[in-house]
This record gives structure tokens, sequence and C-alpha cells, in this order.
């Protein structure tokens, strides 16, 4: 049976968003944000972060892999994030005042869950295996689907699927932030990375988190 998490000490952040809408921009402003002010900061990405996480992370991305199933997809998202919790997240928490991850188990419920029709399954899954840590917030980026994938030069595994899949995304995450408002926050990607940023600063001030960045 898992560990107890520690203490709880950081805020935990989570950034998710379609294809190509600037998330790895947005979390290297946000480490940067913190830094600059002093606060202990530590970040992570999803699938990886670990060793095993790393090598999950290169099947699921690989375009060799792409008959992989959809059941069998889940369940390494799900591996690679119970090793990034029982290995640095559940401690991370009581060490850091930030943490900040590419994406989290929301990536699992819409990818996985909505996009791939895995639903239940992946709810009660998710559930299981995030082993009770939860994003105190969360920032999806938003942007038309087809201007996010423009923006991609190589496609890997999931960005090469169709427009469709893509799209169901989009509505997935939507239908997220409509169920939990008061963690989840849409961001305008559609913008310069300035105005992305500029809401972002709201969001933090407006949810209290910009005395801690």
């Amino acid at each position: 049976m898992a560990e107890k998490v520690k203490e709880k000490k950081a805020v935990f952040i989570t950034v998710e968003g379609l294809e190509g809408c600037g998330k790895s921009s947005v979390i290297k402003f946000l480490e940067d944000y913190a830094k600059k002010e002093g606060i202990k900061t530590q970040v992570y990405r999803e699938p990886g972060s670990t060793k095993i996480g790393e090598e999950i992370r290169k099947i699921l991305l690989d375009k060799k892999e792409m008959a992989l199933s959809a059941y069998a997809e889940l369940l390494l998202y799900l591996a690679a994030r119970a090793q990034l919790i029982e290995e640095r997240l559940k401690e991370d928490l009581s060490r850091f005042d930030i943490i900040i991850c590419d994406r989290f188990y929301d990536s699992t419920l819409v990818y996985q869950g909505y996009a791939l029709g895995l639903g239940g399954i992946a709810e009660k899954s998710v559930e299981l295996f995030s082993l009770g840590i939860k994003p105190d917030l969360t920032l999806f980026l938003d942007v038309d689907v087809e201007v996010g994938l423009k923006r991609i030069k190589r496609k890997d595994r999931i960005e090469s699927r169709p427009l469709s899949f893509h799209k169901k995304l989009r509505q997935g995450f939507l239908k997220l932030s409509r169920r939990e408002p008061s963690r989840i926050k849409v961001v305008d990607a559609s913008g310069s990375l300035s105005d992305i940023y500029s809401q972002v600063k709201e969001i933090l001030a407006k949810e209290k988190i910009s005395k801690c960045i």
C-alpha cells in the first residue's frame, strides 16, 4: 500500500492544453517568475520526470507505436504518473513552495477518457492512481485546434492523430473546466505570449497565489 503524502506545503499548479497551445512557454514563464521572487520551485512533466517515466514517454510518443491499444495507453500513462508521485512528488510537496507540472490527470480524463472513449474506466483509474494528490490550480490553455496543430513542425504519435480526435480534446477540456471552475481556469492561448502571460498573472492574483509566486 502506498505511503501517505507528508504534510503538504507546496502550491501544486498543473498546466494543461491542446497540442501546440504554448504550455512549455507558460511553464517557463511561471518557473522564471517564481525563481526571480526567491520562491522554491520544482517543475515536472507528464509522462516523465523519472527514469521509468521517461522510458514510458518514449513508447507513448513514438510514431512506430501507432497500434498501441487505448487500454494499454491508459495503463502506461497511469504507470508513469504513479512512479512520479511515489518517487518524487509526494516528497517534494513538503519540500517546495511551488510545484508546476506539465500535464497531470486531467489529460488522462480528456485524452483517454473522453477522446478515446474510455469514460468511466479512465475516471476510476485516475481516482485510484493519483494516490490522493490533486492540483490546487490548473491552467487550461485554450486555442483553436487547427491553429495549435499548425504550430507543430514534427508531430509525435499523439499529435499525428486525426483532426476529429483533437477537436474532441478541446471539447473534453472545456467540459472539465465547467465541471470544476474553481480549480480549472481557461486561458485564451490564441494571442501573443505577452497576452497569455498577462492572463496567467491575473489568474494567480485572483486565486491569491501571486503572493507565493
